[in-house]
């Protein structure tokens, strides 16, 4: 019989996630049964969003269960297969993250093609669920439009990043971003063409934003939430439309955050703001994936990866991008 390793839950966290929270175990695998494959995991993806389904909570997305392997993203290759529509070798995206060897029926992966210089994670970013969010956020929420003002919170992770270039690539007037260090600062500005941006930490994020959008926003793509949030609607422009993708400053606090304290703008300024989940807009998968290939492949699009070597690592990685270690999209590489 052949062994997986699983990162499974062990607790729910109370406000920040610790290690104790998980445990690591060894599983026996069943005998392959017609129609299946088995596949040796290579990277597997750690995302915000995993954060909330630790709570035993209802939500769009079911919660890990305690003493069951934690599920995400990864990409692998057929180590073995019952399925000739996945051969041997073939490397596949699939959901069972959090281990090393996945198995399951042929339908539950999907083979993707290896593209020349790149790793099989960018099926995890930039060509994968975090470059559809940018992409169905600031299109399809929130209506971009050519001579558009954006500004994006969280700029800097594999999010932020997608929709930054994105926004220049399909004609915004002036992109402008937020992170947390001066170093991601620096790399905004530098590699992935936006106007301007700022450090968060810096404090008094309603005036840094003022400062770098003088003459308002259009759009808000929302990772963060909070004070980003209200010092957004506070920058609007008439007609103003914000998507709501994310509320990372949210995520681990253990009483209730105030809201923003100028809803009231959403009435005299005509504003939207709409939340969103990726997992109902893969009808535009099709769309997003033939445009972004031919940008990646043109060297209009770029990205970076925070590595992390080795499944034992997976819950320091994890925590880390919680914290905003993280440039980019962040991957565990098995």
């Amino acid at each position: 019989m052949t062994s997986s390793t699983h990162i499974q839950l062990a607790s729910r966290p109370t406000g920040w996630p610790a290690p104790e929270n998980f445990r690591t175990a060894v599983v026996e695998l069943p005998a392959l049964a017609e129609g299946e494959v088995r596949v040796a995991n290579e990277f597997m993806s750690v995302d915000p969003y995993m954060r909330g389904r630790m709570n035993d909570v209802k939500s769009y997305v079911p919660p890990f269960q305690i003493g069951e392997v934690m599920n995400g993203g990864a990409v692998g290759r057929v180590v073995e297969s019952r399925d000739d529509s996945l051969p041997v070798g073939t490397p596949v995206l699939h959901s069972q993250g959090w281990r090393d060897i996945a198995q399951g029926p042929a339908a539950d992966f999907r083979a993707v093609t290896e593209l020349e210089g790149l790793p099989l994670s960018v099926y995890l970013g930039t060509l994968g669920m975090t470059g559809l969010t940018a992409w169905v956020g600031l299109l399809e929420i929130a209506s971009l439009k050519k001579g558009d003002t954006v500004f994006v919170s969280g700029a800097a992770g594999a999010v932020g990043t997608m929709v930054g270039q994105i926004a220049r690539l399909k004609g915004a007037a002036r992109v402008i971003g937020s992170a947390g260090s001066t170093e991601k600062v620096d790399l905004l500005t530098s590699k992935y063409g936006f106007d301007a941006a700022f450090n968060y930490k810096d404090g008094d994020i309603a005036g840094q934003l003022a400062a770098a959008a003088p003459d308002g926003i259009d759009v808000y793509f929302d990772n963060v939430g909070g004070e980003h949030l209200e010092a957004a609607i506070g920058a609007m422009n008439d007609a103003g439309r914000v998507a709501l993708c994310g509320a990372i400053s949210q995520y681990n606090t253990t009483e209730p955050t105030p809201g923003p304290r100028n809803m009231a703008n959403l009435v005299t300024r005509g504003l939207r703001l709409e939340g969103f989940t990726v997992g109902n807009y893969w009808q535009h998968f099709g769309a997003f994936a033939e445009q972004t290939g031919a940008w990646v492949a043109a060297g209009d699009v770029v990205f970076d990866e925070t590595v992390v070597d080795g499944l034992e690592n997976a819950v320091d990685a994890f925590l880390d991008l919680l914290r905003g270690a993280n440039t980019g999209k962040m991957v565990v590489r098995l």
